[in-house]
Order: structure tokens, then sequence, then C-alpha cells
């Protein structure tokens, strides 16, 4: 009996040690994690594989040229983000447009911090550090805002505390993703600016706000002056909204698709006896013709 108590010491002590061990191990990976996170190390750059889930996939030339050649002269000032893969490989985590313009520089390494981190935490960080950078247009901020949620499961109040926006914000940033993708490219290439857009937001169906949309381009349209006529327009709906409640779900969705198609507000009348009229909206001289080569085509 006192030798298999004895055993059974030794057996616990065993556990005991073996349990301390483990604790050791992981305090020193924890520690070796947070040194590597906070200190900056050269890599080559033929060692960096590019991060398959950057979510900026537009970089301005002129802009990467201008970096190249600054960094051709100071050095690449700000560190890239990597983790670490096996045989020596790295994986992108941000900073690509540092990255690309450090090769067009003929640099042979570049200073990185590298973080351990699964894809998920990956894609986070990636996401997480885009929406702060300065030159993102509002439709590439939507999108991250969107990716955000989908992808790391949070909701706008999670997303709201994550980065440190008002939920506000982010509610008007994705609500320009509800717009048609004419005028989305539009506030992407700047032809367009965010109270314009929020303002189209208030237009009560697709073809009125592809209409007004040309019509700002066109006659250079203030925010104020849109939002009167969208007013105009809700005003007139309401005194037309009896013919307009006999539409049925088929007939309003070839509405929608004509007014997809032809890029203006397009009403659709239909009588009793399936008798009815189409109504085309257009801005300009410029934009019938346009919609009469739609028409011809």
């Amino acid at each position: 009996m006192a030798k298999k108590r004895k055993e059974e010491i030794g057996k616990g002590l065993k556990a005991i040690f073996s349990s301390m061990d483990n604790d050791v191990a992981d305090d020193k990976k924890a520690v070796v994690g947070k040194k590597l996170s906070s200190t900056v190390a050269k890599i080559p750059l033929t060692s960096i594989e590019v991060n398959p889930f950057q979510p900026r996939k537009d970089f301005d030339q002129e802009s990467l040229d201008t970096l190249a050649e600054s960094i051709e002269t100071h050095g690449l000032i700000q560190p890239i983000t990597v983790r670490k893969l096996d045989n020596k490989k790295y994986q992108l985590i941000s900073g690509e447009r540092r990255l690309r313009a450090s090769k067009m520089a003929g640099l042979k390494e570049i200073p990185a911090y590298i973080r351990t981190a699964n894809d998920q935490e990956m894609l986070e960080m990636a996401l997480v550090e885009n929406i702060h950078r300065d030159d993102l247009n509002a439709i590439e901020i939507s999108i991250t805002y969107q990716r955000l949620m989908d992808e790391c499961d949070l909701t706008q109040e999670g997303l709201s505390k994550r980065i440190g926006k008002n939920r506000s914000t982010i509610t008007n940033y994705l609500r320009l993703l509800k717009l048609p993708p004419e005028i989305q490219v539009g506030i992407k290439n700047k032809d367009l600016s965010m109270g314009h857009a929020r303002a189209l937001l208030g237009a009560p169906d697709l073809g009125l706000q592809l209409s007004l949309y040309k019509d700002i381009i066109a006659n250079q349209l203030s925010v104020r002056r849109v939002e009167e006529l969208i007013r105009q327009f809700q005003k007139a709906d309401k005194k037309e909204a009896p013919a307009a409640s006999k539409l049925s779900k088929d007939y309003r969705k070839v509405q929608d698709n004509l007014s997809s198609y032809l890029g203006t507000k397009v009403a659709l009348k239909v009588g009793k006896k399936g008798n009815g009229q189409i109504t085309i909206n257009f801005a300009n001289d410029e934009d019938l013709n346009r919609i009469l080569d739609l028409l011809e085509d």
C-alpha cells in the first residue's frame, strides 16, 4: 500500500512539474511574440508574399512613384507588418503600398514588424489598418466596414468599439453601398461628394437617384438643390400614390429594370385592361441622346 501511495505521489509531482514546464513554455512564447511585434527586423523583399486578404486593390501610380523617390532618398520610415511563415518566408499583413514602392526604389531588404496571427486575425488587422488611411475614398471605407462586419462577425456597435468611430458614421458609410453601381463609381472617382451621395439616398427610387446623379454631374448642382428636387419628387409621388399602388410586383420589377438599364427615372403606368404608358426622364440633350442610343441597341 505504501509503495502504491508513493508511486501516486510521484505521478502527481511529475504532473505538477510538467504543467509548470508548459506554463513556462507558454510564457516564453508570449514574450517572444510580444517582442517580435514591437521590434523591427530587416527582411529580404524576396521573402515576403503579398497579403491575399488585402482589401485595397487600386494604387495610384503617381503616388507610388513619389513614395519610391522618397524611399530611395531617405529610406523607408514606416515599417511594414508581416507574419512569419515556414521556410523563412513572410506574409504581408499591412503596408502593400510601401512594399511596392520599396521594390521600385531598388531596396533588397525592408524594415518590418513581425507578428503572429491566424488568417482571421490577419484579415482583421489588414482591414482595421486600411480604414485609418487618409487617402481612401468613401466607397473603399464602406466596403471595408462591410467586410469587417461580414468576415469578422461584428455588429455595427461592435465595429464602432473596435475602430473607435461613432455608430452613426459607420451607418452613413454602409448606406452608400445601397446606391446603384454607377453612382458608387462616381463617388470612388470623386465626381460626387459624400454630401451629394447622402442626399441621393433620400430619393424614393433607383431611377430618380440615377437621373439626379447625371443632373449633378452635368449642371454642378449643390447638395441643397438636390435635396430640394428630391422633396419636390416626393410631394409629386404622394399625389400619384393611388395610381402607383396599382402596380403589381412584376410591373414594379419591370420599372426598376428599365430604370437601371437606362440610368434614369422610369415611371410605368398600367390601366385596368393592361394598356399603359412608360415615362422616361432625361436631364439634358446629351442625356437624351445617351438614352436613345441604348434604346436603339
